[in-house]
């Protein structure tokens, strides 16, 4: 691009690779930065170029290790807004502790709006995230925010299959509207599957409304933590008569024993995104993962050029 010089492009160290194709999507390299830690675990970063009057974008979703992928990302901010930069956008592919994201009962946090003040007081000036886990954490922000939808990704790979007889199916009532945009763009019928949580991440299905008897389910969903509300939710489909079941989920956190859980569930595949590095280890054949760099750099590119970046999206 004409000014290129002005737009930059760093990492922490949370998904490098992400930022790399990213930055090559741009015609770029990732900026010059050292992240690290001192002896005491404090961490320690160095900025090893001038950034002075340019848009820097600074790649770091905020997953495991949270805490510390979160402090390099303040740290990261407050360096190249010390340093003069002109804009700063927070790219967080995953935005962590946005499921504490209301009160459910008495002195809880509501950590989701913790996170924002922070970034804002870091000196991010626009944060670029991608499905929040709650549409109103964007609310939260007092400055620009772009919360950029798995669905279109997702949809265009689960098309690609060409399946037939499909029904897409909401994990649970607060899914509806994630389930119906992707439905729409398949041309598909939904399902909502109804569960209770008896415990933190336990979840039992209860009902199902709708129909699957015969037909190719594709369950959508924003994250999947230890799958057991997924794969709970996958085998009732299959009792229930669905033919085959897919899963669709935009953040892979995978803790333990999520891909246990899944290697021995009714899925036949899980399509998830690289928002979260996936650890070759936790690769196994009912994974694949779809890469969004192309997406994320489509966005930095309209906001740096000042373009709408809802356009992305239209059908």
């Amino acid at each position: 691009m004409e000014d290129s010089k002005r737009l930059r492009i760093f990492s922490g160290n949370a998904n490098p690779e992400l930022a790399q194709e990213i930055a090559a999507y741009l015609g770029l390299t990732v900026g010059d930065a050292f992240v690290g830690k001192f002896n005491n675990g404090e961490i320690q970063v160095m900025i090893d170029e001038s950034v002075r009057g340019t848009d820097v974008f600074i790649v770091q979703p905020t997953s495991f290790p949270v805490n510390d992928n979160m402090m390099e990302l303040l740290i990261m901010i407050d360096a190249v807004k010390r340093a003069s930069a002109r804009n700063i956008t927070a790219v967080i592919p995953y935005y962590a502790y946005a499921r504490q994201d209301r009160k459910t009962r008495g002195r809880e946090p509501i950590s989701a709006k913790l996170m924002a003040n922070l970034l804002t007081v870091a000196g991010a000036t626009r944060v670029v995230t991608m499905d929040l886990h709650a549409g109103q954490i964007q609310g939260f922000f007092d400055i620009p925010l772009d919360n950029l939808p798995g669905v279109p990704t997702l949809a265009e790979y689960i098309m690609s299959l060409k399946l037939e007889d499909l029904i897409i199916v909401s994990p649970d009532l607060g899914g509806v509207s994630r389930a119906r945009q992707f439905a729409d763009r398949m041309h598909a019928s939904i399902a909502i599957i109804e569960k209770r949580r008896p415990a933190p991440g336990v979840a039992e299905v209860m009902n199902l409304i709708g129909n699957v008897e015969g037909k190719t389910a594709v369950i959508i969903d924003d994250i999947v933590d230890t799958a057991g509300s997924l794969t709970e939710g996958a085998n009732a489909l299959t009792r229930m008569g669905a033919k085959a079941v897919y899963a669709c989920c935009t953040h892979a956190v995978l803790s333990d024993p999520a891909v246990e859980r899944i290697e021995k569930s009714s899925i036949t595949e899980l399509i998830v995104t690289n928002t979260i590095p996936v650890p070759a280890v936790k690769l196994t054949s009912k994974i694949k993962v779809l890469s969004v760099a192309s997406l994320l750099g489509e966005a930095i590119n309209r906001i740096f050029g000042e373009l709408s970046v809802s356009k992305l999206f239209d059908d």
